[in-house]
């Protein structure tokens, strides 16, 4: 209300209301982030001004009121995401976004009934990665991460404090994980195991670097991939929650049925809309 309020919203009486879902809470899954989002698409119907609100304003603003108006640790990502829709590639440095192709195979999710660990883990991953970079900016001061490649990682190495290196391996690489996938993504009709390959590569580096993924979500995630899956990955900021796998049709259920003798809490396959 507070960031409606900054752009001329106004609201004139109150309302009683009661949230209920069944979205797995600390899990991961950004049920805050869905939820500020509905909030916001409530408040703008409910002030007195008429308003051409587009999505992508709408997560901008909810961006606003989750992260930077209480200072918290984290991007934008969940916000652009949850209002926009579908499956998009977001530009954080200039909030722009690309639509990408919604045929992705068919994703799982498992919930692994572990707390996850947000502000610790986004801080921690967030500073170090940019004391990093702060590090290399001060030896070579044109360094763009945004521009960025692999053979950057060995070339600008010594210039970094042992502490940050497995951070600058996270920035260096997730980079390129990033833009390989958004190559695959823009095609018609995406290549499933390449894009399984990057999931694993990146939960690679989640484990190794940032060291985020408690053993038994590694145990749950590997018996996916024994089981058919192409990839598997945490998502949200780790430290517990939930995991992703691509899969298609023929092994959906055996995945699925995989997860859950390697003690996952609950595992079902999700849609793209």
């Amino acid at each position: 209300m507070a960031v409606l309020t900054q752009e001329g919203a106004l609201f004139s009486q109150g309302y009683d209301i009661e949230i209920s879902g069944t979205i797995p809470v600390n899990a991961g899954v950004s049920s805050s982030s869905a939820l500020v989002v509905a909030w916001l698409r409530f408040l703008i119907q409910a002030q007195e001004a008429s308003w051409e609100v587009t999505d992508a304003q709408i997560g901008a603003w909810a961006y606003q009121a989750e992260v930077v108006f209480f200072n918290q640790p984290g991007g934008l990502m969940d916000q652009y995401t949850i209002a926009q829709g579908g499956m998009i590639y977001i530009d954080t440095l200039k909030g722009e976004t690309t639509a990408l192709t919604p045929k992705m195979g068919t994703l799982i999710l498992a919930e692994s009934g572990i707390a996850k660990q947000t502000l610790t883990v986004l801080q921690n991953a967030r500073n170090y990665a940019q004391n990093a970079i702060e590090e290399v900016t001060q030896q070579q001061a044109d360094f763009d991460i945004q521009q960025a490649t692999e053979a950057d990682y060995q070339l600008y190495l010594s210039h970094i404090s042992p502490i940050y290196q497995p951070y600058w391996y996270a920035a260096i690489f997730n980079h390129s994980i990033t833009q390989k996938a958004k190559v695959a993504l823009l095609e018609s009709d995406p290549d499933l195991e390449l894009l399984g390959e990057l999931m694993n590569a990146h939960q690679t580096i989640l484990q190794q670097c940032i060291q985020n993924t408690p053993e038994s979500m590694i145990t749950q995630m590997e018996a996916a991939k024994k089981a058919g899956a192409f990839g598997a990955k945490i998502i949200g900021s780790g430290g517990g929650g939930c995991m992703v796998a691509l899969t298609d049709d023929r092994s959906k259920n055996s995945v699925i049925q995989a997860f859950q003798e390697a003690g996952a809490q609950a595992a079902y396959e999700v849609k793209l809309c």
